[in-house]
């Protein structure tokens, strides 16, 4: 009944898609990011999946999976047993096998059909494929859903080699926790069922990313968009955090855009990027890397909604989420000490997000 999982084009596959718990009783987390916005319906969903202290017996070992829903409302549970947990080092394949009538020892990969007729409660995902099914047994709230994803554009200019978010030194241990874009935009066509409300898309907007290590940023931003109004060829990402680097705290920024199958990059080594957040509500960053420069604005008058994240302290409630944000987006490219428009945007439909501690006053780069 376990089968091999379909490999994704190398052209999309980006470096640090494979699991990355080498074994040890070291504390030691993994979370994956999935999301499909549905346009015509202004809603988006997200999938957060995470693994903690995978070696067992220790006081956070444990999965979860949450589920950031139709208007930001929130679902979620944990699967406690880390032997029901699987994931491939080489490319990016997971899952999580919570009840289920199978009896077999080692859990993995099941065809999409096998996996709805024996998996009562989990998830699996790969490049190309999200799928599962959680329930909230106080309140009979759940969620099933199934879509197969097109890769279009993983981070890096489309068809050459993919590169890592935070450059060739996050191969090392040197930055942690380590965070990777997985997939920029890709397109997703399956169903959602969300508390018996039956979303059905094809083509929709989707996007994945992951991050993990042994240590947490002490606060965060971010902010993400792939369905732009009359800009379907477009997504963007950004964020920031004060992570450790060795001995010692550092903040840092990028920006990261794919357009019309060229890539504009924004990060610390090749750029200069400067940011102003508001504890909540309003997101500025800005970004010039001697050729082009990028400004973003997000806004919101949501309240947003507490989502778990995984902490020194395990699994706790420490960001606010919205995916109904408005994004303003201008690049202008620079000639001859000159600036030229190439691009505006906007959407209603951007992720914006902060977390961590220390958020008494707005958070200005210096």
């Amino acid at each position: 009944m376990l089968t091999s999982f379909r490999k994704p084009l190398q052209s999309t596959q980006t470096p640090h898609s494979g699991y990355h718990w080498d074994r040890s009783s070291r504390r030691f987390f993994e979370g994956w990011y999935y999301r499909v916005t549905l346009p015509e319906n202004g809603q988006t969903f997200a999938f957060m999946y995470s693994i903690e202290d995978p070696i067992g017996g220790k006081l956070h070992s444990g999965g979860a999976a949450q589920i950031l829903g139709a208007n930001d409302e929130y679902l979620w549970r944990t699967f406690p047993d880390v032997n029901k947990f699987w994931a491939s080092r080489d490319v990016l394949a997971l899952g999580h096998w919570g009840k289920t009538n199978l009896e077999l020892e080692q859990p993995g990969y099941l065809l999409p059909r096998d996996f709805a007729t024996h998996i009562e409660s989990g998830y699996q995902a790969t490049a190309t494929l999200n799928q599962g099914i959680i329930r909230d047994p106080a309140t009979g709230n759940y969620c099933r859903w199934e879509y197969q994803i097109e890769p279009i554009y993983g981070w890096g200019d489309k068809g050459s080699i993919q590169q890592s978010t935070a450059g060739w030194l996050s191969e090392s241990q040197i930055f942690e926790p380590g965070w990777q874009i997985l997939m920029a935009h890709g397109l997703a066509s399956g169903w959602i069922d969300w508390n018996g409300k039956i979303y059905e898309f094809t083509k929709a907007p989707s996007y994945g990313e992951k991050n993990w290590g042994g240590a947490f940023p002490q606060k965060w931003f971010w902010l993400n968009c792939n369905s732009f109004e009359n800009e379907p060829d477009l997504a963007l990402t950004a964020g920031g955090g004060r992570r450790g680097v060795l001995w010692w705290m550092e903040s840092v920024a990028m920006v990261g855009l794919h357009y019309q199958d060229k890539f504009y990059e924004f990060v610390p080594w090749n750029s200069k990027v400067t940011w102003n957040i508001l504890p909540w509500g309003r997101w500025q960053i800005q970004a010039d890397n001697g050729k082009y420069e990028i400004e973003l604005t997000g806004t919101t008058e949501n309240i947003g909604t507490p989502l778990r994240a995984p902490t020194a302290d395990g699994l706790i409630f420490c960001c606010r989420d919205t995916m109904q944000g408005k994004v303003d987006l201008e690049l202008r490219e620079k000639t001859f000490g000159k600036s030229k428009i190439v691009l505006k945007a906007s959407s209603y439909l951007c992720g914006l997000e902060t977390g961590g501690k220390f958020w008494d006053n707005s958070w200005q780069s210096h």
